[in-house]
């Protein structure tokens, strides 16, 4: 069948993270852009469907960076309520490692419809638990991906350092090296596709000093320096992971990073928030990218990570939603304004404008995963595509569309495309129920807290 061109039309705001003019709209065909409108041209050649834009907003697909789907079904769950990072981690632990395959699935598919409904297109989750009967975990979330055609870097955490060790998770929830690098090479050869329109991608990552070995930290650098892939971890989030890197290795969280072989540019760091000078720097020269987690970040009173510090010194810097237990949702237009605002407080408001935060959540997220196919507007690049009516009560009065997502607090898209296929229409997910997901979610929730 010959492929069907579709002309995007006029839209009332567009947002391409390039500067290009697109205010005429753009052409679809085969899943790519191929023609980038100004304002009053028409394509060059007939196109087989139109879709008048006047009503819409148009966004590059947004990209989460850093997310754990699972924690879906531990969402304001009144004990950890108001904990910090490590009291948080070790109250929820236990609940976690009574995760299920089934569980996992709902979660997965909770996280990622929250997050297409929201106008991501593409989201990272850093899966790290995998206790008994659990050893699949990666599989299933492929399962759950494909199911609702969006993209993702599925990452194949781990903790290998349990409380027996003086590290911080329960022993029942860690894995050996080897177990580890095995699962992690099987999965990378079976589902991780390289090059435009990747839908699954794999990448290795231990979860964090205080779960791990060094021996897993360095082992995971080689085996993805071997197959090419990208590494993931947190770093730098609070205070106590900068003392527990101190007192376990000697060493601040960049100089731990640097000594088991993962400063570089196939890096990107969940957090970002505790680092000195000469660090950014360091990062920066590196070419280490930096996931801002600014809800999370709030939601645990872990600190403000320095994004244009990070940026001036030549770190990437993109966006992600963090767990849905720390957040406590999975919506990455309402992470956008949360990242305005809070760097902000850091930056003042001239410099941190929407189109900044905007950038993070697009072309800065897709340099934190290695694409260059999708996060902007341009000829060629994926057909990602978010677009956002501004027809609510809160939006009433507002004068500037794009500024108007963020200062008013877009939470919905109307419409997303992947790929060039529509996957959101009015509002809604093709072919979702979605009610009859939300109770089944909510009974695997109650059913993982009650054992």
């Amino acid at each position: 069948m010959p492929a069907i061109r579709i002309w995007l039309k006029n839209p009332l705001a567009v947002f391409t993270a390039n500067d290009c003019d697109a205010r005429g709209g753009l052409v679809v065909e085969n899943g790519v852009i191929v023609e980038m409108l100004a304002a009053g041209h028409s394509p060059a050649t007939p196109c087989d469907e139109t879709f008048d834009a006047r009503d819409h907003v148009l966004l590059p697909g947004l990209i989460n960076t850093h997310h754990h789907f699972y924690q879906t079904l531990t969402r304001a769950w009144a004990p950890v309520v108001n904990q910090p990072l490590f009291p948080w981690l070790k109250t929820l632990y236990p609940v976690w490692a009574r995760l299920t395959p089934a569980q996992l699935a709902l979660a997965s598919k909770v996280a990622l419809t929250e997050l297409l409904l929201s106008g991501c297109t593409t989201a990272a989750d850093h899966h790290y638990l995998f206790p008994n009967g659990l050893e699949n975990a990666i599989d299933v979330q492929v399962e759950s991906v494909r199911e609702l055609g969006m993209r993702a870097m599925l990452t194949r955490g781990s903790m290998s350092l349990g409380e027996a060790d003086g590290g911080l998770p329960p022993q029942q929830t860690v894995q050996q090296g080897q177990v580890i690098l095995d699962d992690s090479q099987r999965l990378i050869e079976r589902y991780h596709e390289r090059g435009a329109g990747a839908q699954i991608q794999i990448a290795l990552a231990p979860c964090s000093p205080f779960s791990v070995t060094t021996e897993i930290m360095s082992e995971s650098a080689a085996l993805a320096r071997q197959l090419d892939v990208r590494l993931h971890t947190h770093l730098a989030e609070t205070l106590d992971e900068e003392a527990f890197c101190l007192q376990r290795f000697g060493l601040r969280t960049v100089d731990y990073l640097d000594s088991v072989g993962w400063l570089g540019p196939r890096t990107w760091l969940a957090h970002g928030i505790h680092f000195n000078a000469e660090e950014i720097a360091r990062l920066g020269a590196a070419g280490t990218g930096i996931c801002h987690c600014p809800s999370s970040n709030m939601r645990l009173a872990s600190g403000i990570c320095p994004t244009l510090d990070l940026m001036e010194a030549g770190a990437p810097v993109g966006l992600g939603v963090d767990g849905s237990a720390s957040n406590d949702g999975s919506n990455m237009i309402l992470e956008a304004r949360q990242a305005l605002y809070l760097q902000r407080l850091r930056y003042g408001a001239e410099r941190i404008t929407p189109q900044v935060a905007l950038g993070w959540a697009t072309k800065g997220s897709a340099k934190l995963l290695g694409r260059t196919d999708i996060g902007e507007l341009a000829i060629g690049k994926q057909a990602d595509l978010a677009l956002f009516k501004l027809d609510e009560l809160r939006f009433s009065g507002s004068h500037d569309p794009l500024s108007a997502l963020l200062l008013c607090g877009a939470d919905r898209t109307d419409r997303v495309m992947i790929g060039g296929q529509w996957r959101v229409v009015d509002g809604q997910v093709l072919g979702l129920d979605l009610k009859g997901l939300i109770a089944d979610h909510r009974q695997a929730a109650e059913a993982l807290i009650r054992g």
